[in-house]
């Protein structure tokens, strides 16, 4: 942590980062159930919460294994690449604010970019009464949107650990209290160290994330079932890419920051 003391610059971006953190860590202590879930509650088949637990399942594993060069299609990653060396140089040479900022500020305008794609596809669906293929297009819009995430603060998300990294982060941002504590807390060991993933199961972490998705979003993909009201449905997809672009950010920033300072 020396360098620190001696890098001023990186040492306040840090402790922006830790306010910020702190600040995210406030929402995730109680999840408050809407009414409205409270009302699909009552009328939603058990046998749906299965089907999108292996919709998700079934996504993941796709984009994985033949869906990351369809996704990278949609943007210039090695442009992106090609920056982030750029940024990182000049952040590194420099150690002042602008350099380091220039570098949170493409993240999180990825970002926001990627919430209001997925929130137009979820409605576009939802007019339609489409649910369960709304899924393959959700989760691909929502791994483009951690994806471009990482490569704006230099981290490789094709590798086993970085597939590890992006579904822990998706459920780290969809869990609450200690659940999410205990999340939050290996990120953070991994980001700070690069390690505390050597005993992961990749297949294990995909059914967890896929249970984590499908349980959050059980009600509004019920409800995206039925013709326009779908509507309501599909609009929430942007709700939750947000949720999860939004933690991404705050993690693979941490990430960046103590690489930093190695």
């Amino acid at each position: 942590m020396s360098i620190f003391r001696r890098k001023s610059a990186l040492r306040k971006e840090v402790e922006r980062l830790e306010k910020d953190e702190i600040r995210y860590n406030m929402t995730k202590r109680e999840k408050t159930e809407s009414r409205l879930n409270r009302i699909i509650d009552e009328k939603v088949p058990d046998k749906i919460q299965g089907g999108l637990d292996k919709a998700f399942s079934k996504a993941f594993r796709l984009v994985f294994e033949k869906g990351t060069v369809v996704i990278e299609k949609t943007y210039n990653k090695e442009r992106i690449e090609r920056e982030f060396m750029v940024k990182q140089y000049s952040a590194g040479l420099k150690a002042d604010k602008k350099a380091l900022q220039r570098v949170t500020k493409d993240a999180g305008d990825a970002g926001r970019k990627n919430f209001a794609i997925s929130g137009a596809a979820g409605i576009g669906m939802g007019i339609f009464g489409i649910a369960v293929p709304d899924i393959a297009i959700f989760t691909s819009v929502m791994l483009k949107g951690v994806y471009e995430i990482a490569l704006n603060y230099g981290v490789d998300y094709e590798t086993e650990e970085g597939k590890l990294f992006t579904l822990l982060v998706i459920q780290g941002a969809l869990t609450y209290g200690e659940e999410y504590e205990e999340i939050n807390e290996y990120i953070n060991y991994y980001s700070e160290t690069g390690e505390g993933f050597e005993d992961l199961d990749l297949d294990e972490a995909i059914e967890d994330t896929s249970r984590c998705l499908s349980g959050e979003l059980l009600y509004m993909k019920a409800l995206q079932t039925i013709p326009v009201a779908g509507v309501i449905g599909g609009a929430y997809d942007g709700i939750y890419m947000k949720r999860i672009t939004e933690y991404a950010e705050l993690k693979y920033r941490r990430m960046f920051l103590y690489s930093m300072a190695d």
